[in-house]
């Protein structure tokens, strides 16, 4: 791996620092920090497959997908056989806006997204939703994750074709009527939005840096869900960005 340059590990660590803040407020709750586990903050659920799913093109699609901070929903897409590629970035405001810091100000109408491209014939865009509303994140959540808050960590779905958000829309309509999750989903379907790729230093970094805190304890256990809830989908070797630059 190539080092950051010293402008993006000063990036890295105010990341962290505005992640962790909250993080470890919560693990020092009661003075007991090592009691604290991943679960405890929101366990993946074992929800039912979309009645509502579309047929394979011929190629390979894709999607974009938010859903809190874009380390963990990365890993776990890179992490899903039939997935090409899965890149952190950004979708919902304007291309001169699309640059950490100022998305991290809430103010730019981006969210941390990931756009992910895969082969229908292998995993189809309902299977992948399952695993984005089950394993991913929370999609109860209204403008926060875990211990990030704020617009650009919404849930929302940016499809690219008027298909996929007929399937999106169809499958939270039909989570929500079942009362998966005991209260409604707030994801929002945001079509006719571009994608901008996150800076360099922000791909790739479940991987690269599985034992750093924010991702250790937000993060790690999504993998693990994902093996446990769909184990014929998991593979152990993630597509990473860096492999195909």
């Amino acid at each position: 791996m190539t080092m950051p340059s010293s402008h993006s590990i000063r990036d890295v660590m105010s990341h962290y620092g505005r992640r962790a803040g909250t993080a470890v407020a919560i693990l020092l709750v009661g003075g007991a920090v090592l009691h604290f586990t991943p679960s405890q903050a929101g366990e993946a659920r074992d929800i039912p497959k979309p009645v509502v799913d579309e047929a394979p093109g011929s190629g390979t699609e894709t999607i974009a997908l938010a859903g809190g901070c874009f380390w963990g929903v990365q890993g776990v897409f890179q992490h899903v056989d039939g997935v090409v590629s899965a890149v952190s970035g950004y979708a919902g405001g304007a291309r001169n806006t699309a640059e950490y810091e100022t998305v991290s100000t809430g103010t730019t109408g981006h969210a941390e997204t990931v756009k992910v491209v895969f082969d229908p014939h292998k995993v189809s865009l309902g299977h992948l939703l399952q695993i984005y509303f089950s394993v991913a994140h929370d999609p109860t959540e209204l403008n926060r994750q875990g211990p990030d808050s704020g617009t650009q960590y919404r849930s929302a779905i940016f499809p690219t074709t008027p298909e996929q958000a007929r399937v999106a829309k169809a499958y939270i309509e039909q989570l929500n009527k079942a009362g998966v999750f005991g209260k409604a989903i707030v994801t929002k379907i945001e079509p006719g939005k571009s994608f901008y790729p996150a800076e360099a230093y922000h791909q790739d970094f479940l991987t690269t840096h599985p034992t750093y805190p924010y991702i250790a304890i937000n993060d790690m256990p999504k993998i693990d869900d994902l093996k446990r809830l769909f184990p014929k989908d998991y593979r152990a070797e993630p597509v990473l960005v860096a492999a195909g630059n």
